[in-house]
């Protein structure tokens, strides 16, 4: 749910035509979105001495200022841009998007969000290592939040390449490259200086600016159908040239089994795989106790409920306010919906009314991959640094500091290749890679939390089975299906080489990585540590001991 959607080719029409006269004012709100965020974590950094300022800002977040930057770090570009525009296109059928992402909540709170606080330490790792052999299990564990990690800051790089670049019209190859990496650069500073204090404070940010956004346009296109919803619904059905048919089922997936049961798949994908992406684990850790944990995750259900409702209008509003055809000129995935709609109600192309409305939407876009992108990005170097640098290579003999300064290391590497493939792939449809993302989250990480927490008889074979087996399947089944390759929209449009009809692999990766986890404890000839499994139990239940 990233810049999945953010292939943003389209954008010529709006950034062309509509922003061109007044390009000096997008740069200007860029600029100060950056110096600001930049202000904030120099000094936050100036606030990070140990380890636990790094990795979990010391605690001291309460549980609505971590259920604010929760959202901030859920709230991705896909969100903001890629379901209005799947409304816009296919009316009922995007609008499941909304409620799949707001119902994956529910897992990470009912299962996930306490247990993880009171029973890890810094990353997802700390809890599977606490009962098992603590060499493999980190291993692969930092394994499997690095690729996940890489594969989402792929995306948002190459997304935010695309739309800045566009925006600031920029066409050459090279122009697009310098984009990519200043993202890159933005990046290892917020993560190296500010840690996860900074990256915090700028998801909140982020937070308020998407939220006030999206509330703004939401406002605007309601006044315009007179705060009547079935008149902008009406409008919408009739202006798409659908008729009833945009307000039901089946415009998108419906047409065939194979749509039907696409559909299925990425719903698991999108509702399990959130209870297992990396960055938004670690989130958990930032508040004292496990109380505000709860209350951080109840906060964020809260804003990102509103955030989807608001999302509703935006997509039904660009329905009613452009033409079908005109949204599949500027993108066929309908990803500039939102913009476009902003444009139109502002006054149209030219405008100053509707430019000014451009070019805040344009921000707050880039003000959500730079939040995302350095989520990510901590998730993945605090996984280095505290899984495999300081447990698995030193052998837990590494220092804080040292630590720390492993982390901030491998925030400068993850960097350097999220830049080189952010920029290969500034030309690509990204969609494949979030999909990937989220079917390695859902079928790797979240069996061998669930197994970890709740399951005695888990053992450390049983976790590498499920973390391996879950990662091969879900990156193996995406390569050869039409994300990648056979269809106009894959990755590789003169490739063929596809065989596995789904776009999205969750429906048959995620099954699998459950099923090998149990099995490889099954046959497993180690005896598992009832008396530590105990343990983890109360921990995880009570709170008890936790850090």
């Amino acid at each position: 749910m990233s810049a999945a959607y953010a292939a943003y080719p389209p954008l010529q029409l709006a950034a062309g035509e509509g922003a061109s006269e007044h390009r000096p004012l997008i740069i200007t709100l860029f600029a100060c979105f950056v110096v600001a965020t930049l202000v904030i974590t120099v000094w936050a950094g100036r606030q990070t001495k140990s380890a636990s300022d790094f990795y979990a800002g010391g605690r001291q977040f309460t549980g609505f200022q971590n259920g604010l930057a929760v959202s901030g770090d859920y709230m991705s570009a896909a969100s903001f841009l890629g379901i209005a525009g799947a409304i816009a296109l296919f009316g009922y059928d995007g609008f499941l998007y909304s409620i799949g992402f707001l119902v994956a909540w529910l897992v990470a709170l009912l299962l996930v969000a306490e247990p993880l606080r009171n029973s890890g330490r810094y990353t997802m790792g700390d809890v599977l290592a606490y009962r098992m052999r603590q060499r493999p299990v980190r291993t692969a564990a930092g394994t499997s939040t690095i690729v996940v990690s890489i594969f989402y800051l792929l995306a948002q790089m190459a997304g935010a390449g695309v739309l800045v670049s566009l925006l600031l019209g920029i066409t050459s190859d090279a122009g697009k490259i310098a984009i990519v990496a200043l993202v890159g650069v933005l990046m290892i500073v917020y993560v190296t200086i500010g840690g996860m204090k900074g990256t915090t404070w700028v998801q909140m940010v982020k937070a308020v600016l998407l939220i006030a956004g999206t509330l703004l346009i939401t406002f605007l296109i309601l006044l315009k159908f007179n705060f009547n919803l079935s008149d902008l619904l009406g409008t919408a059905a009739s202006n798409s040239g659908k008729g009833s048919a945009f307000l039901e089922p089946g415009l998108k997936y419906g047409a065939t089994s194979i749509s039907k049961l696409d559909f299925i798949s990425l719903g698991i994908a999108l509702v399990l795989g959130t209870a297992g992406l990396p960055h938004i684990l670690i989130r958990f850790y930032t508040v004292p106790t496990a109380k505000a944990a709860r209350k951080s995750v109840i906060w964020a259900i809260g804003i990102i409920g509103a955030f989807y409702l608001m999302t509703i209008v935006l997509g039904f509003g660009a329905a009613a306010l452009l033409k079908p055809g005109d949204i599949i000129a500027s993108n066929k995935a309908g990803n500039t919906a939102a913009p476009l709609a902003a444009l139109e109600i502002g006054g149209g192309s030219g405008s100053t009314g509707g430019s000014i409305l451009l070019a805040v939407i344009s921000a707050v876009a880039f003000a959500t991959i730079l939040a995302v992108v350095a989520g990510l990005t901590l998730a993945s170097s605090s996984s280095f640094a505290h899984d495999i640098y300081a447990n698995v290579i030193r052998r837990g003999k590494a220092t804080e500091k040292e630590e720390v300064r492993a982390a901030r290391w491998a925030t400068v590497a993850i960097g350097v290749v999220s830049i080189a493939l952010g920029a290969l792939a500034r030309d690509l449809n990204v969609a494949g890679l979030v999909a990937l993302a989220f079917a390695v989250a859902a079928s790797a990480n979240l069996p061998t939390i669930l197994y970890s927490l709740f399951w005695k008889r888990f053992t450390t074979q049983g976790a590498l089975w499920s973390i391996y087996g879950g990662l091969a399947s879900s990156v193996l089944l995406v390569l050869f299906s039409p994300v990648v390759s056979g269809k106009p929209t894959s990755m590789f449009k003169d490739a063929d080489f596809y065989w596995f009809p789904l776009e999205n692999p969750g429906i048959v990766s995620i099954p699998l990585g459950f099923l090998l986890g149990w099995l490889g404890s099954l046959v497993s000839k180690e005896e598992p540590d009832k008396g530590k499994y105990a343990e983890l139990e109360v921990k995880s239940l009570t709170g008890t001991g936790a850090h």
